[in-house]
């Protein structure tokens, strides 16, 4: 059992809750508004896993590429692959399992989810390498995190229609801006290494206006996806709470106050897909 506990915090296992509910909700999006082939509690079983052995593959790779920069970094060290609690061997086995899980279920979904999927682990394993040659590192994670809701979209539809690309959208700028705010840890360490990030290129106070444009395209990329939702309060309360929950992250770190940034990313940033997922996905289920 503790094994296995060592590999889910290997993955961050509990940071799926930021894609995973955009999927959930374009996958229920395309439900409602296509008529599936497939029953709905398989299509859903289908999604979930592909999310979780793809998740798997992307934090695996993370940990296993960067685990000699986790090492030296003070703040990382304690990680399970620089500490020794999971090898690095024992890394590539578990990166291997999942990606093979990952194409061997997405191939049983239809055509088009099965030869896509190895472009879908290409996308979110090159994000490991892309801080040793680029500060839009930020980007590419919004990217491997934004393909989910199309994804799920194409298990459900075999296409890819312009709602999901939005909802894709939303969830790239908004990732890429709080993983500027994450960044701001490391940014000293990162200089020292010659690691690129936004708050290693920049300083603190123009990481974070940058990150807080990144939220407000997210914002106005969801405000355009919703224009295709049943227009009711459950939508004007889901959408409210996360532009709510977003601007707040900005309020609590400022460049003189970072002490809250694990709060921001991880709590504020849950709460915020979550709440915006319950509500729209019940507009959806009670009024389309």
């Amino acid at each position: 059992m503790g094994k296995i506990i060592d590999y889910l915090r290997l993955v961050k296992f509990s940071h799926t809750i930021f894609a995973m509910p955009f999927a959930l909700l374009a996958f229920t999006y395309a439900w409602v508004t296509t008529e599936p082939s497939q029953p709905l509690w398989l299509l859903l079983l289908q999604v979930v896993a592909c999310m979780v052995f793809a998740r798997n593959v992307a934090m695996g790779f993370n940990r296993w590429a960067d685990r000699e920069i986790d090492a030296e970094n003070p703040r990382t060290a304690m990680r399970e692959i620089p500490a020794g609690k999971v090898s690095a061997r024992g890394a590539v086995v578990f990166i291997v399992v999942n990606a093979i899980l990952f194409v061997a279920v997405a191939a049983t979904i239809n055509p088009l989810c099965g030869w896509l999927s190895p472009l879908a682990l290409a996308i979110v394993m090159f994000y490991s390498y892309c801080k040793r040659f680029t500060a839009l590192a930020h980007i590419v994670l919004g990217v491997s995190l934004g393909i989910a809701p199309v994804g799920a979209t194409m298990a459900v539809t075999g296409a890819a229609p312009l709602e999901c690309w939005l909802l894709a959208l939303v969830v790239m700028s908004w990732c890429a801006g709080f993983d500027i705010i994450y960044a701001l840890q490391d940014a000293d360490f990162d200089r020292k290494r010659g690691l690129h990030s936004i708050p290693s290129h920049f300083s603190a106070r123009t990481s974070l206006v940058i990150s807080a444009l990144l939220h407000a395209a997210s914002i106005a990329f969801l405000v355009w996806y919703a224009s295709y939702q049943p227009q009711t309060w459950l939508l004007y309360v889901g959408c409210a709470m996360f532009i709510s929950i977003v601007a707040s992250e900005h309020y609590i770190v400022t460049p003189s106050c970072q002490r809250n940034i694990g709060i921001a990313f991880g709590t504020f940033n849950a709460l915020a897909s979550m709440s915006l997922a319950v509500c729209l996905i019940a507009n959806l289920l009670i009024y389309a």
